[in-house]
């Protein structure tokens, strides 16, 4: 039994493709390094992540797939469905192995699920965007926690600068403990190792968020509270809209900031 244990990230999943096809590895398992426990008797090899490679891996992807598809294997893998990395080995395999498309091929099962878990993944990017949520702190900079079911933070960036191109923020990651911010010129990964803000719910200290926006926080929670009619409030279709796990996020879901 062969296993490949790699750094977890994407970059470091198509430099293993990469090292199988130098090596002509024949893998039982592909993990990430954190995930690893030992197996009796497995042997495992560490693959480095490695830019160039993984960039020849994607460039070369990106010739064999149709153009609807180049960015399904990225999206799949930000899934993090448990043994997505196999998964993705073998469809990668097939699409370089293979002279004619397979990415409607339905009856291969992975290709099958690949694609559900694609649409998985977008139909979660546009929940982000409608539920993500600012809080402007008092040296400037807006603040946005977030918790979505897959990794799908990477898919919003450019949204987010071409949208809020003037202003400074952060958007982090509860979850998974790393960000993004932007200081008006480039968008950089962050992760942080002293928070000033609840791990929770990611509800920045009151005494560091600017004075006008708790003033707004105020606001916006008494304007919801007052066309909320009470004998019209529907909690399932709320749900079904809205999914309960943003609604922490929500200033209008939260419980009134004490004066």
């Amino acid at each position: 039994m062969a296993y490949l244990i790699y750094d977890g990230s994407f970059e470091g999943f198509l430099s293993v493709v990469f090292q199988c096809y130098q090596q002509k590895l024949s893998p039982t398992n592909i993990c990430k390094e954190s995930d690893f426990q030992e197996v009796l008797f497995a042997q495992k090899q560490t693959i480095p992540s490695n830019p160039k490679q993984a960039q020849r891996v994607w460039k070369a992807l990106q010739k064999k797939l149709h153009r609807r598809n180049q960015e399904l294997p990225l999206r799949a893998f930000l899934s993090e469905h448990p043994g997505i990395e196999m998964m993705l080995y073998r469809f990668i395999r097939r699409v370089f192995d293979t002279s004619f498309s397979i990415e409607t091929d339905y009856g291969d099962s992975d290709v099958l699920q690949l694609k559900k878990l694609e649409r998985k993944v977008l139909k979660e990017t546009a929940r982000l965007l409608q539920f993500v949520r600012f809080q402007e702190t008092s040296d400037g900079i807006y603040f946005a926690p977030i918790e979505p079911e897959f990794d799908v933070l990477p898919f919003t960036l450019h949204h987010f600068k071409d949208r809020f191109a003037d202003q400074q923020w952060l958007i982090y990651d509860l979850r998974r403990d790393y960000g993004f911010y932007y200081n008006l010129k480039t968008v950089d990964e962050v992760t942080l190792s002293e928070k000033a803000f609840s791990t929770i719910d990611g509800k920045v200290n009151t005494n560091l968020l600017e004075e006008k926006e708790v003033h707004y926080q105020k606001l916006w929670k008494n304007y919801f509270d007052s066309i909320n009619i009470k004998e019209r409030k529907n909690l399932k279709v709320q749900r079904q809209y809205m999914p309960q796990r943003y609604w922490k996020f929500l200033p209008e879901k939260s419980p009134r900031i004490k004066d």
